[in-house]
């Protein structure tokens, strides 16, 4: 890796905290439940702190969300997330497992992409005193959260010993093999897009691996329904596209809903229209795991 793209992935990570604050407008629901309970999950690549939330009331039983934060896989920031985990169980009544997964610089794929999965396998297994049931388990994110999502959706699929009950793919980033598209000017910067190969998947050879880009996967059958988020001006809006489209080629049930004249930020820049849409996929997330 190059020294300055080191020096900008570590300023990224460890300023998140501070500088990420998107999703302040769209605090509906959810923001007098309890700060979440930490637990520490271990995966192949060591312990994972993980920040659960549930609601006040008895929570559905034996459901859990897995939810994946997004930051291009180089801000370590569970909590730019913390808006939409304390909506969803509001709003659901399904407890929210937010992953603190490690990202670049320090690690490089497939560390969090392991670690995420094996988070959401151990919640499939039971949760330990969360006591949760494999087929009420669902996972999600935004952006390289979305990708996360996808592929933990492939890799317990190739497993074949449990299977996300469906898969939340926020504005997804799904493919980072194709270099076509990339001077293509936007919210996320042609800059930024090079920065998370550069970064996160160093080697090239591994950026055309189905469980990295699954948009290259041969074979999408077999997988959990989909909801597909995308917006009409977000670079990434063909991934989610094309990616909706194969599901289906597939047989996979998807649910695909675009939000008109949004580039990446696609439920800040209108929050009246973020509120059906966040209705819309708690409703699938609960529907799925009740």
């Amino acid at each position: 890796m190059r020294l300055n793209d080191r020096i900008t992935a570590a300023a990224m990570h460890a300023t998140a905290r501070w500088t990420v604050r998107y999703g302040e407008p769209l605090r509906f629901a959810g923001s007098d439940l309890p700060r979440p309970r930490v637990v520490r999950v271990p995966t192949r690549h060591g312990r994972v702190r993980v920040h659960v939330y549930r609601p006040h009331a008895d929570p559905v039983p034996g459901a859990a969300h897995v939810h994946f934060h997004g930051g291009a896989f180089l801000m370590r920031y569970p909590f730019m997330d913390d808006w939409w985990c304390r909506y969803l169980v509001a709003t659901t009544g399904v407890p929210v497992l937010n992953v603190d997964f490690r990202a670049a610089p320090y690690v490089a794929y497939p560390v969090a992409h392991h670690q995420c999965h094996d988070v959401a396998a151990w919640a499939a297994a039971g949760g330990g005193d969360l006591r949760l049931h494999a087929d009420r388990i669902s996972v999600g994110g935004f952006s390289s959260g979305g990708n996360l999502a996808a592929s933990v959706s492939l890799q317990a699929r190739d497993g074949g010993r449990w299977l996300p009950a469906v898969q939340v793919l926020g504005i997804p980033a799904l493919d980072f093999h194709d270099e076509a598209g990339l001077d293509e000017p936007g919210m996320i910067t042609p800059e930024l897009r090079r920065l998370v190969r550069r970064a996160y998947f160093p080697d090239p050879a591994t950026r055309r691996e189905p469980w990295a880009s699954p948009l290259l996967a041969p074979d999408l059958s077999g997988l959990p329904p989909a909801v597909v988020l995308t917006a009409e001006r977000d670079v990434l809006r063909h991934d989610g596209r094309r990616y909706a489209a194969r599901l289906r080629e597939a047989g996979v049930q998807v649910l695909h809903d675009e939000t008109p004249g949004a580039d990446h930020y696609f439920l800040t820049e209108n929050p009246v229209r973020a509120r059906r849409t966040m209705a819309l996929v708690a409703e699938a997330v609960r529907a799925a795991v009740s």
